[in-house]
């Protein structure tokens, strides 16, 4: 007798097209963000005037939900309001996150969406990733000391 190992893909949810679509959001939030401080006469500087309004990221937000819906937790809870996307910390109290993935009651994902725009890409690249390799082990941490309860090991991205 033969075991059959039944080889299961993931499914990708049309990412082709929902990428395009949140990268045409990006850029059009940013501008958006851009004009409506000049307008109100008080624009940041440089690259920043796009960025602190915020929602510069919601469609790739929503290409990762799509993701997570066609690979099988479809019943889970994406939480993305601010409410519940603080969990505890080991090396920090709390760390606020931008997508919180809960499945049964129990921490499935913890996701964090960065962008790079601008002229100094070399030290931002540097800061983005020691930001989220301390972030990830923060989380991991906390994990092994017991602080996110009786959750399996999170992913996180």
């Amino acid at each position: 007798m033969t075991n059959t190992v039944k080889k299961m893909g993931i499914d990708l949810a049309d990412y082709h097209k929902k990428t395009q679509t949140a990268v045409r959001k990006f850029w059009r939030t940013r501008d958006s963000a851009r004009k409506k401080q000049v307008a109100n006469g008080k624009a940041d500087q440089g690259e920043r005037s796009g960025v602190t309004a915020g929602k510069n990221m919601d469609g790739f937000l929503s290409l990762a939900k799509g993701i997570i819906n066609a690979n099988g937790l479809s019943q889970a809870e994406i939480c993305l309001q601010q409410r519940v996307l603080t969990l505890p910390g080991y090396f920090r109290s709390t760390k606020l996150w931008d997508m919180v993935v809960i499945n049964h009651g129990k921490l499935v994902a913890a996701i964090e969406f960065k962008s790079q725009v601008g002229p100094s890409f070399g030290n931002n690249f540097n800061n983005r990733t020691e930001e989220a390799i301390g972030t990830a082990l923060d989380l991991w941490t906390a994990y092994r000391e017991g602080a996110l309860g009786d959750s399996s090991r999170p992913f996180v991205g």
